[in-house]
């Protein structure tokens, strides 16, 4: 008779190299056999943490037969690794890139991976800048337009920023544009079009990162708002299929508007959002793509930490 201490046999590498590359199934197969824990114990377990799923169910994720996708059963993947002993977001993160190998892989589509490197590099540029995490402002408005060309490649976007400082001498922002798959950010152009001018440009050419300088030619005091616009001219990449925005941390209202050509109309699209870029894609809800300008939208009316999204499909 086996119990639950008794893993020590269990090679604990076969769990590593699971938990690095995948997939799902082999890692929550590999944490399970390695804390000796029965089907049945782990589905106690779930249910002391107020999460209901059937042994049944269990033994499908850790086969590969099915995978967890409603948000219950995430819930439940969440909990096993706190019961498994795992790194947060561990199982979440497989799941989450075995999602987008099947509905985002392509061309244009953000990876968890590609998420988490332009991140660093995000981090590795703006310090260059001296820009930290806030910038001392808070967003009280966020509003975007993307514009989607007759090539369906990301043509640019303008952003119009609201915002509050809440210390004294604030007189810039950092701008950050992402682009797509294969774009070059050596060509892409930033425009300040109103209240604000542009300052020094970093990038990235493996991530198709951007970053923007936007100088106020004012000194704000903590409490005073400030308005200003910028736009970005990219048209570098191929076809585009997705625009996001990620937020570290809550704010106002934001909204994304995606225009399309007329000569570029998709034949889907649908609203988004994640937690994290570890977490898989939930809050899917599709958008008619209408008015004379071929636009979809999607309003969030406060911003909270993780990510908002548009996505479409091509015929």
């Amino acid at each position: 008779m086996r119990h639950a201490t008794e893993h020590a046999d269990v090679p604990t590498a076969e769990l590593d190299t699971a938990l690095r590359g995948g997939p799902f199934h082999v890692a929550l197969r590999a944490a399970i056999a390695a804390r000796g824990l029965p089907l049945q114990r782990v589905q106690h377990h779930l249910s002391r943490r107020g999460v209901t799923v059937g042994v049944t169910s269990l033994s499908y994720w850790q086969q590969g037969a099915r995978r967890p996708q409603r948000p219950e059963s995430l819930r439940a993947v969440r909990a096993l690794e706190e019961i498994l002993q795992l790194p947060d977001e561990s199982l979440i993160r497989l799941l989450a890139e075995a999602d987008e190998r099947t509905t985002a892989g392509g061309p244009g589509g953000r990876t968890y991976r590609s998420l988490v490197e332009a991140s660093d590099v995000l981090d590795r540029l703006t310090a260059d800048l001296g820009w930290s995490v806030d910038g001392g402002l808070h967003t009280l408005g966020h509003h975007e337009c993307v514009r989607i060309g007759a090539r369906r490649e990301l043509a640019g976007r303008e952003a119009h920023h609201i915002v509050r400082a809440h210390r004294d001498g604030v007189d810039r922002f950092v701008a950050v544009h992402h682009g797509d798959r294969g774009c070059d950010p050596r060509r892409m152009t930033v425009r300040a079009l109103e209240n604000c001018r542009t300052g020094r440009l970093r990038c990235d050419q493996d991530t198709g990162v951007l970053v923007a300088e936007l100088l106020f030619d004012t000194r704000l005091r903590s409490g005073d708002t400030f308005l200003f616009r910028y736009a970005v001219e990219d048209g570098t990449a191929g076809a585009a299929r997705e625009h996001l925005q990620r937020f570290g941390s809550p704010g106002g209202q934001y909204a994304l508007q995606v225009r399309f050509d007329p000569a570029a109309l998709p034949v889907r699209c649908h609203r988004f959002a994640q937690h994290s870029p570890a977490a898989p894609r939930s809050g899917r809800q599709e958008l008619a793509v209408t008015g004379l300008h071929h636009c979809a939208h999607v309003v969030e009316p406060r911003i909270r930490p993780g990510i908002v999204g548009i996505a479409w499909e091509w015929e």
